[in-house]
């Protein structure tokens, strides 16, 4: 019996949460030795609730920094925003507020979903036309599933689904372990921007992480020849 090879699939990328958005200029400072240090795909903005033009201003000048270094801008939330605001797309929170959302958002931007406590919504907003689906976010009272569980999600989905799956890591060892399940994208924030050594060489240490995680576990899957 002839032994036919896995095909391999792409490393993971990094999406890369900011803190929430008052005054941009210190991280539009920032954000082109950041964004150089690994290989970010997208950039979710996170803003601090004001009025809506003073909103799309602030995405407005993110938006020049981010997109000129080759990644997508999106909002959290504020799907209503995205087209004024020259960004990308959005991240959405939950079924409802996707639903709400598509319709503006598509076909030309991008509609990410999280909050999906469920394999039957994770389902659902594949079949709604989501861009992606996160697993591993807080909920609203600020609980996450265990690692373990989370990981389970993101194989299950990789298995048997088109849409790309993002993990969210509150860690090191969880973005390894995430991208090794599966993931197609990393999404990792608050524990960068607060690690003593500075965000650029936290994100650089990541994107070196699920890329060895990734070469990892192509390794085992290269091992694991199936008979044709």
């Amino acid at each position: 019996m002839a032994a036919k090879p896995v095909p391999p699939r792409p490393a993971p990328r990094l999406y890369l949460a900011t803190p929430v958005v008052e005054d941009p200029s210190e991280l539009i400072a920032s954000l082109p030795a950041l964004l150089a240090a690994a290989d970010v795909a997208a950039v979710l903005v996170r803003l601090r609730e004001t009025d809506q033009r003073t909103m799309i201003s602030r995405v407005k000048a993110l938006a020049a920094v981010i997109q000129n270094a080759g990644a997508a801008l999106l909002i959290d939330g504020h799907a209503e925003l995205v087209a004024r605001a020259g960004a990308d797309g959005a991240h959405l929170t939950g079924l409802a507020a996707l639903e709400e959302a598509l319709p503006s958002l598509k076909p030309d931007r991008i509609a990410g979903v999280g909050r999906l406590p469920t394999r039957h919504d994770s389902m659902a907003a594949g079949e709604l036309g989501a861009d992606y689906v996160l697993f591993g976010e807080p909920d609203a009272g600020g609980l996450r599933p265990s690692t373990q569980a989370i990981a389970e999600r993101i194989g299950w989905w990789d298995e048997l689904f088109e849409p790309p799956c993002v993990a969210y890591a509150t860690s090191r060892e969880e973005a390894f372990e995430f991208a090794s399940a599966g993931a197609d994208f990393v999404l990792v924030g608050d524990f960068i921007f607060a690690d003593s050594r500075g965000a650029r060489a936290a994100l650089a240490e990541i994107g070196t992480t699920i890329k060895e995680a990734h070469a990892s576990a192509s390794g085992e899957a290269r091992a694991g020849l199936t008979p044709e």
